[in-house]
């Protein structure tokens, strides 16, 4: 039967994903990109989401406007394509956006959030990092700041010794050549 890859984004930002077989994949079936299906069906209690898109067992996207398994198509941009100068146009191969047996991953986007949240689904503990963004005070950057300007100078230093003791070594060695020659 089939087997599909989900892909759940977050509104934080986060992806889950999750491997969904045989009665969990049944609903999925039929379904095409922007269509909605309850959480319910694939055991996520009281979340909605939205397909977005997806990719079949080779890679190839799944793309809107699309009828059939796969189709070669001249494309501009979007999906399948990103472009790389104004004007440019490629073939590519994409699928159609109806969801069957060989489609092997779908991208979905949660529109409904339950009681729960993702993370605790999934069992991802939420860490303290996550919560709040941790930036580096104004002290501590310049501390940084003044340590890598110590650093520079030392290296800078190190440089000019090297220097200065290779032209004393080249003069010694211009002294040594004038006193053989006398």
């Amino acid at each position: 039967m089939a087997s599909f890859k989900l892909c759940i984004s977050d509104p934080s930002g986060k992806t889950f994903q999750r491997e969904v077989k045989d009665n969990l994949a049944r609903p999925f079936i039929g379904l095409n990109i922007g269509e909605t299906i309850k959480g319910d069906s694939i055991e996520i209690n009281g979340y909605e989401f939205q397909i977005t898109g997806g990719s079949d067992y080779c890679g190839f996207p799944m793309r809107k406007g699309i009828l059939g398994l796969r189709k070669k198509i001249t494309i501009y941009g979007g999906v399948g394509f990103r472009g790389d100068a104004k004007g440019i146009k490629r073939r590519k191969t994409v699928c159609g956006h109806k969801i069957h047996e060989r489609i092997s991953q779908i991208n979905l986007k949660v529109t409904k959030q339950g009681s729960k949240k993702l993370a605790e689904i999934f069992g991802l503990p939420e860490k303290a990092e996550d919560k709040e963004v941790k930036e580096p005070k104004k002290e501590e950057l310049k501390e940084q700041k003044a340590a890598h300007k110590k650093e520079e100078k030392a290296a800078k230093e190190h440089k000019e010794i090297k220097e200065h003791k290779a032209e004393e070594k080249k003069h010694e060695a211009k002294e040594h050549k004038e006193e053989k020659k006398e």
